[in-house]
Parts: C-alpha cells; structure tokens; sequence
C-alpha cells in the first residue's frame, strides 16, 4: 500500500523526466538554430566565437534582469564552488571548445562524440552526488549511448565518418565540461531553485562574455535570420532551457533523467525539419523508437540505492 510521502516521490519522479524531456527538446534546436547563426562554409554569417560569447553574454544580461526583479539574495558562501563550476562548464567550457573542435571535423563525427554526454554525465552523477542505481539502468544507459553512437557513425559515413583527430580530445573535453556543469548545477538547485541556478551561472560568465563580445562584434552585414539563431541560443538554449532542465534534475534524480539527453540527437533532426528543411528517413525513425525504449526501460529499472555513507571518525 502506498503512502502520501512515495506518491509524491513517484510524482516528482515522473514530473523531472517530463521537465529533463522538455529541456532537451530546447535543447535539441541547438543545433539548428546555432546553423542559422553561423551560416556555412558558403555563405557565413556570424562568427563561431561571436555566437558562442554572444549567446552567454545575452543570457547573462536576462539573467542580471531576473536576480534584480526577483530580489533574489547571494548565494551562500558554500554555493559559490559548484556555480563556479557549472559556469565554467555550461556557460563557457562546452560552447568554446565545441566551435574550437568544429574548425576541423564535420558536425556528424562531433556528434558521434557529443552523444556520450548522457552516459558522461550518469557517471559523474555517481561520483559527485553519490547516488548509485539498480545494474538494469546501466545496462540501458550503455544500450542506449551504443544505439546513438552506431546511429551517428552510419549518419557521418557519407562525410567522412568517424576518424582519429585531435579534435577529439577537445570534443571529449567539451563532453566531461557539459557533464560537470549539469551536475554541480544540479547540487546547489535545491537550495537557490533551478532558475536561480542557471541565473547565477551566467551573470558569473558576464566578466568573460560582455566584453569580449564587443570585441567580436562583426563588421559585415548578417542576415536577418543569423540573428535570430543567435537570440534562440541566448534566451532558450542557454537560459530558458536550463530552467526546465536543473529542475528535472532536482526532482526526478541526476542519474535518471540525465538518461534524456539521449533523444537531443533526435530532437535537433526533428528541428532541422522546418528550420533548415531537411528530411527524416526510415533510419532515423528507427534508431529513434529503440533510444526512446531504452530510455524509458532504463527509468522503470533504475532504482537508486541509499547515498554512500562517509566514514566518521
């Protein structure tokens, strides 16, 4: 028989997986909308350092807006070190050294790399938070990471497929910074709040961000529509979604939800549809149902064990 207090929990678990699914969805038009912005190799338009301080300094500048309106007050000196972290993480470790990577590898073999952040980020939430969950959940978490990468590897085969390069490293890099800045987010959310969170992250970047996007402010006309792509990453994909995101976190378990990041392939194909008119094949709907099943398998199996209890002396 159930009682009030495992409803809840059953609830809120259900309510974080729904919120984690909707940050990456956010997430997902990433990619899209960070294409708008560029432009190609043919026809660029906004620079990839300008796009990458520039979205971090728009939503630095919203985040300042928030914190003053809601009076919200400092976080407390023990809150300092994970923000710090998620910023260096989130606001300015992963964008930069993505578009560093980007130089010279296609953004198919960035994808094969990039779609180990899922199973990234379940690992440093077992070393950081302590949480540990049932074997079940790391089998699917390890199924469903291998169907994305297998998935990226057929997609990038036509382009050159997935090769040895030094990129790599700073890919890997990028993955180990996004998955740190997600879960020491995720560790101060409960005291200061998701939107808070991501707030602060920001507003800490702003030093970096603001000035230097000044100095990158491009010369050149930029279309209308590169624009936009960059607004979208500013107040979505670099502040909104993060609210919808950390508290998913909070609520449904780090290592559960973290599970979700595995559809954000999916979501920014889907996206690319109407934003830059590309098309969905057979395969994609296919690898698409069976991350979908593995994620959803692996939520029913995971069932964290009690934290790890530090000794005493």
């Amino acid at each position: 028989m159930s009682t009030p207090s495992t409803d809840q929990h059953a609830r809120n678990q259900r309510l974080g997986l729904w919120l984690g699914i909707l940050g990456v969805a956010v997430f997902g038009i990433t990619l899209p909308a960070t294409r708008l912005a560029t432009g190609t190799a043919e026809a660029p338009q906004l620079s990839p350092w300008f796009v990458t301080l520039g979205r971090a300094a728009l939503a630095g500048l919203l985040s300042a807006a928030f914190l003053l309106v809601t009076r919200s007050p400092l976080p407390q000196r023990r809150h300092w070190r994970p923000l710090a972290l998620a910023t260096l993480g989130n606001a300015l470790g992963y964008p930069l050294l993505l578009a560093l990577a980007l130089r010279t590898v296609t953004a198919g073999h960035a994808a094969v790399v990039t779609a180990l952040l899922p199973l990234v980020t379940a690992v440093i939430a077992a070393l950081v938070l302590r949480q540990r969950a049932h074997w079940g959940f790391w089998l699917c978490a390890v199924a469903g990471s291998a169907l994305v990468i297998v998935f990226s590897l057929l997609r990038a085969s036509p382009q050159g497929g997935f090769g040895l390069d030094p990129a790599d490293l700073l890919l890997v890099g990028g993955v180990v910074a996004a998955s740190a800045g997600y879960i020491y987010g995720a560790q101060v959310t409960p005291a200061l709040g998701a939107e808070r969170v991501i707030c602060w992250v920001c507003v800490l970047a702003l030093p970096v961000t603001l000035p230097a996007t000044f100095v990158l402010w491009p010369t050149a006309p930029v279309a209308p529509v590169a624009w936009g792509g960059l607004v979208y990453l500013g107040v979505f994909s670099m502040w909104a979604g993060f609210f919808a995101w950390y508290r998913g976190l909070a609520l449904g378990g780090a290592l559960r939800v973290s599970q979700a990041q595995l559809l954000q392939p999916f979501f920014s194909i889907l996206a690319a549809v109407p934003i830059l008119g590309e098309r969905i094949d057979a395969m994609t709907l296919g690898f698409a149902l069976a991350v979908v099943a593995t994620v959803l398998l692996g939520k029913r199996l995971s069932q964290p064990a009690p934290p790890v209890k530090s000794a005493t002396h």
